[in-house]
């Protein structure tokens, strides 16, 4: 299949909706509560919004802090970001009473891109579990060439619908939309990052497993003999 490509302003379009998506229902809450507030004399009611408020108000905080790493540049070409803190995004992002979180991982900075991939598959380790359960995330390896497996166990685990084919950039139809940005923006940075991903699943598990691909051989010319036959 063809491999898709967008343009940088349908790319950012599409990242800029999705992070929105993850961030307009905390910031709705709070805008609630403080309506309560207003609104409101009762003090049980006024409790009830405070703490709407301030649950509403880590959230949104935990998932612009996760998209930063996620998605933005994180820093100029070339930077490195610690794995501690890709730990803290995803554990504020993720850790609740519906998904728990086991990670295992050096402290240690690694190159931009295989953290952002990183934290890209735990996104998806997440879809693969709708109904929630365990994800476990290790990192063994050097910065330059770790590995990275990630399995999510729980009812009805799944490997989600196209997500295959869109890490692999040619999704169905030929286009992306804001809801398949995610796992093709990972497919793109995991090319970036010279890193393949592959998954399985098997009973109520799905493994994802990213790993260094070699580099594409060169294509070499054909010698040519000293008479221009090749011979």
């Amino acid at each position: 299949m063809t491999t898709v490509t967008l343009d940088a302003l349908d790319l950012s379009a599409l990242l800029c909706s999705r992070v929105c998506h993850d961030v307009i229902s905390p910031v709705g809450a709070i805008v609630n509560g403080l309506e309560v507030l207003e609104d409101e004399d009762s003090a049980e009611m006024r409790d009830f919004a405070l703490d709407l408020i301030r649950k509403s108000a880590r959230q949104a905080s935990a998932r612009l802090q996760f998209a930063r790493i996620a998605f933005g540049a994180a820093g100029s070409a070339g930077a490195s970001i610690d794995l501690a803190d890709a730990e803290n995004v995803s554990r504020g992002m993720f850790g609740d009473e519906k998904t728990q979180l086991s990670w295992s991982a050096p402290r240690a900075l690694f190159p931009k891109n295989k953290v952002k991939l990183l934290l890209n598959l735990v996104v998806i380790a997440v879809t693969a579990i709708p109904r929630g359960g365990v994800i476990d995330v290790k990192v063994t390896g050097e910065a330059e060439a770790p590995l990275f497996v990630l399995t999510a166990k729980g009812a009805y685990a799944r490997i989600p619908p196209h997500v295959e084919a869109l890490i692999a950039g040619t999704p169905a139809g030929g286009t992306v939309d804001a809801h398949a940005i995610q796992p093709f923006y990972a497919g793109l940075v995991a090319r970036a990052a010279e890193m393949g991903v592959r998954f399985s699943i098997e009973g109520d598990t799905v493994t994802i497993r990213a790993e260094p691909v070699a580099p594409a051989e060169p294509e070499v010319e054909p010698q040519v003999g000293g008479d221009g036959n090749g011979i």
